[in-house]
Parts: C-alpha cells; sequence; structure tokens
C-alpha cells in the first residue's frame, strides 16, 4: 500500500525532532529549530527555519513541507501565518507528563510508527516508576523550589513539578503548576517564596545565563534554607524546559541527581 504518510516536515520546536529521530523517521525532516540540541545530528543534518516566536516563513515555503509542526500558544502567530500560505500546521500544548506520551504516541501514528513510539513510552514509564521508588520509603522529603525565569519571578510548569514528585520532592507551589500559561506562574511577592522555605532551589532560566547573585541577593532570601546550606543548582533548559523525551529523561536524571544527594545527608540511616 501507498505510505500516505507526511514525507516532508517541518518542526518549529526540538522536541519533535527528538521523537522522530528516536523513531527513525528523520529523513522525513526538512526543517528545525535553530535551539534544537537533540540530537546534535540534526543540527549538522538539518536546516534552521526557525527561533521559538519567529520562523522565516519564506524558507519554510521554498522547502514545501506536507506538514509544520509545533508547540503552544506562543507559537500560534507563526502557525496563522503558515496556515493562511496554505500549508498543514499541526499545535500541540503539552504541558504533563502524561500529555507528553500523548504527543509522542501522536507523532508516532502521524509518521506510520506507532508501535515503536508506544514502546518507548512504555520503557520510560518503567524507569520514572523506578526513580519513584528509590524514594518512597523516605521518612522526610526536600521542598523543593523551581524558578523558570528571574524577572517577574515565575515558577515551574506542570511537567516539572512531575519529575520533583516523582524523584523524591515536594513541590513549593503545586497550584501554579498547573497553570499553562507563564503569565499565570508569575509569583508576584518574592516573600512568598521565603515563607516555603525551599531546602533545594533548581533554576532553569528559558536559555538565559543564570547569575547565582541575582537569586541569593533578593530581600529576605537569605532565611531560606537552601539559601544557608547552598543547596542551588542550574539546570539547562534544554534539558528540562523542552516537553519531550529529553525532560522525561535528561532532566527527570538531573533532578533526580539533586533529590537524591540531599535525601543522602537528611534521611538514609
Amino acid at each position: 500500500m501507498k505510505d500516505y504518510f507526511p514525507k516532508r516536515i517541518v518542526c518549529l520546536t526540538e522536541e519533535f525532532t527528538e521523537i522522530l529521530y528516536i523513531l527513525g523517521q528523520q529523513d522525513r525532516i526538512v526543517g528545525i529549530s535553530q535551539f534544537t540540541e537533540r540530537p546534535l545530528i540534526a543540527k549538522k543534518e538539518k536546516p534552521k527555519v526557525s527561533a521559538f516566536t519567529s520562523a522565516d516563513t519564506k524558507k519554510i515555503i521554498e522547502l514545501k513541507p506536507d506538514l509544520v509542526i509545533g508547540f503552544s500558544d506562543i507559537q500560534a502567530e507563526i502557525a496563522s501565518s503558515l496556515i493562511k500560505l496554505g500549508l498543514n500546521v499541526l499545535i500541540f500544548n503539552q504541558r504533563s507528563i502524561n500529555e507528553i506520551y500523548e504527543v509522542i504516541q501522536a507523532i508516532g501514528a502521524i509518521v506510520g510508527c506507532t508501535e515503536k513510539a508506544n514502546q518507548w513510552i512504555l520503557n520510560n514509564i518503567k524507569e520514572l516508576d523506578e526513580i519513584k521508588l528509590k524514594s518512597v520509603d523516605r521518612k522526610i522529603k526536600p521542598k523543593v523550589y523551581f524558578e523558570e525565569w528571574y524577572d517577574p519571578i515565575i515558577s515551574n510548569i506542570q511537567w516539572v513539578g512531575e519529575l520533583v514528585k516523582i524523584a523524591g520532592g515536594d513541590e513549593c507551589f503545586p497550584a501554579l503548576s498547573k497553570e499553562s500559561l507563564a503569565k499565570y506562574r508569575i509569583i508576584e511577592n518574592p516573600d512568598e517564596v521565603v515563607k516555603q522555605n525551599p531546602d533545594i532551589i533548581m533554576v532553569s532560566w528559558c536559555g538565559a545565563k543564570f547569575i547565582k547573585d541575582k537569586l541569593t541577593s533578593r530581600p529576605g532570601w537569605d532565611k531560606i534554607n537552601a539559601l544557608k546550606n547552598d543547596q542551588i543548582y542550574e539546570i539547562n533548559s534544554t534539558d528540562i524546559l523542552q516537553p519531550g523525551p529529553a525532560a522525561l529523561t535528561d532532566g527527570l536524571k538531573k533532578i533526580s541527581e539533586i533529590i537524591d544527594k540531599w535525601a543522602l545527608e537528611h534521611n538514609e540511616d
């Protein structure tokens, strides 16, 4: 039977490129984001056609894609302009671990690799369960504050909070993490973090360089346990803030290592 799956795909963000390479379908990719880091070979093999909030529309048209895939409301304007030019555009809005799995499954179906996508998901669920089991008997769990941006202060999105919990931590602002848009996760009063008094602070400033003094010099933050005990860690945004396979593998590994280290000092007999 003829292959009716899309043969020329543009990926406006990294996670879709990563998924297609995992599925062995990289030959279908004709354009990627300039911020793509996974896999590194993609940067050498594929034309770069977009940033996160902008894209080279002319270049995308010249590539003659039969499908363009993007992420979130932030890429709505890019999607709209491409749709008006007659292209097929698919935008996902995954914000949780389950939704990331749904996207992997959907991409698998789109390129005819449902079984391979499902197997990756099952393997990853097993890995997450194994990490979760390590912390189940711990008497004390660290309170974790994860910061996505510094001005305004923005706390973590849902999948990050879920990964913190899997690794054995308690996130400081679980209600905020359920908000899909960053503007609704703004912490207006920095004293709210002081009141939470996290044991660990993890920082990933959306691709910006982390400057520790910007965080530690905030008024009153010297009272926080994480600052007193120098439990402040940067996690590369490409490891944790891309809602795809990397967050569920490399991102979780880094979070787990940080929390395991804390637990070893505070929890184990």
